[in-house]
């Protein structure tokens, strides 16, 4: 169903509709991605998710955590309320504040606070060429999200959570200190340690997500932290690592959360 042709109606035949399709008629929505679009566009989108969940029908994930997990401060934010370790962080709208955390902490990434799958984010630790990429940034009206870089190797790993269990976990790795597949890193299957797979169900409890791509880094003396919680992952890659299908483990959970939803309705 594409996400770029919905439409709501309200008043004689009211409804909300995709390419024709009512979507209330439908038993569940499994959300794979937000097409990329104006503010409007965007907005308007996540409306529509938020009026179906309103009605009751199962979103999978829900139009809230989708929200939280795109907005990387907003996920950020989340984890640290959560007691989970994650890397410091800053986000501005200001060019002094974004200087001011580059300083703070001297080495840093920069990436787009809406941005996925690696596309945009750079790595600075000279203040010179911090203060001429923060300056090009907020010509382009951008949101700074500053945050720490932490060494830790060229590898990094992702744990796929679906309905509070991790299901697959793969060791990303690449050429440099991006491990993002889509930047051209490589996926082998990997055997998560429970402390992985305790934070890695930590991370998407925190942000509410039935079920998401978890990124854990290693940082010095084995401490892990979690750069990201992805509430729309891919798993293609991920997929190819392991003899679980993936697809099927969220298949099961989209049934189950019909079974909820039938079991809660009125006179039963």
């Amino acid at each position: 169903m594409d996400g770029r042709r919905l439409s709501g109606r309200i008043g004689p035949s009211p409804g909300l509709y995709a390419e024709g399709c009512d979507l209330e008629d439908l038993d569940a929505l499994l959300v794979r991605f937000i097409p990329a679009g104006s503010v409007d566009q965007v907005v308007f989108r996540i409306d529509i998710l938020h009026l179906l969940a309103d009605r009751g029908l199962p979103i999978v994930n829900s139009p809230r955590a989708v929200e939280r997990t795109v907005d990387k401060h907003w996920t950020s934010r989340l984890l640290r309320d959560a007691g989970v370790p994650t890397p410091r962080t800053v986000a501005a709208e200001g060019l002094a504040e974004a200087m001011e955390a580059f300083r703070e902490m001297g080495d840093v990434l920069v990436k787009p606070l809406l941005g996925s799958g690696g596309r945009g984010i750079f790595r600075v630790s000279d203040p010179d060429l911090a203060y001429r990429s923060f300056r090009a940034l907020e010509l382009q009206r951008s949101v700074f999200y500053v945050q720490e870089f932490v060494p830790h190797g060229r590898s990094d790993l992702r744990l796929l959570v679906v309905d509070d269990r991790v299901v697959a976990a793969a060791r990303r790795s690449g050429d440099g200190w991006k491990t993002n597949v889509a930047a051209g890193a490589t996926a082998t299957a990997h055997r998560p340690r429970p402390e992985e797979e305790d934070l890695a169900l930590r991370a998407c409890r925190a942000v509410g997500a039935d079920y998401a791509g978890v990124d854990l880094i290693e940082g010095e003396e084995g401490r892990l932290l979690v750069a990201e919680v992805n509430g729309i992952p891919g798993w293609s890659a991920l997929q190819r690592t392991t003899r679980v299908s993936v697809a099927s483990e969220i298949a099961r959970l989209v049934r189950a959360r019909i079974a909820d939803r039938r079991l809660a309705a009125p006179g039963r």
